[in-house]
């Protein structure tokens, strides 16, 4: 399969490439880096990729920021970013490249375990985890020629929680949490939220 993955270059993103490198050939693609440019939350960037990408049989969106803090200090425009971001610019992915992709295509996107299990500080994230799941299971009811959307829902990853001084928190690993990933591009499921737990 010919696989675009956005956010690649991310610490999910990295086990995801080389999970999906072993059988596919995978393009990388992201804001500033990979092998292709991408600003997911820019409709227009994301029209010009797909018409420039050429045939590919899969996206994986490993993508998408979005901001944590109290919620005293978060202003609209944390919210306004962190839903242009996270939540739109992962619909832009299916919105645009369901227009693109092969037949009986897989589309990837990435939530996360905030939206179902919040904490103080992450209403922002919960709140775009939380759409974008709802927004995969009803748009995979009008996806058309086979073409189906998943959206995996990572738990907290090692890599990042050591990165961040958290050793509280044991986290998984990425290479673990990859495997949801290379379940969703090579499974027949649709309109699911794929939980890490299930793939380890």
């Amino acid at each position: 399969m010919r696989i675009i993955l956005i956010g690649g270059t991310g610490t999910i993103g990295r086990e995801v490439a080389k999970a999906l490198s072993a059988s596919n050939e995978v393009i990388s693609a992201s804001r500033s880096s990979g092998d292709l440019r991408i600003d997911m939350a820019n409709p227009e960037s994301v029209e010009a990729f797909f018409q420039g990408v050429g045939k590919f049989d899969a996206i994986v969106s490993a993508a998408g920021s979005a901001r944590f803090g109290p919620l005293d200090d978060l202003e609209y425009e944390d919210f306004l970013f962190s839903f242009r971001n996270k939540l739109m610019g992962q619909i832009n992915l299916v919105r645009i490249g369901r227009n693109y992709i092969n037949d009986n295509g897989s589309i990837t996107l990435t939530s996360g375990i905030l939206g179902r299990e919040p904490m103080p500080g992450g209403s922002a994230i919960s709140m775009v985890n939380a759409g974008l799941e709802g927004f995969v299971r009803a748009a995979q009811l009008e996806l058309e020629r086979g073409v189906r959307v998943n959206v995996v829902s990572p738990v907290w990853v090692q890599e990042t929680l050591l990165a961040m001084g958290n050793k509280l928190l044991e986290g998984m690993p990425a290479a673990l949490v990859a495997r949801a990933y290379v379940a969703s591009v090579t499974g027949t499921m649709k309109g699911t939220v794929l939980e890490v737990d299930d793939y380890t």
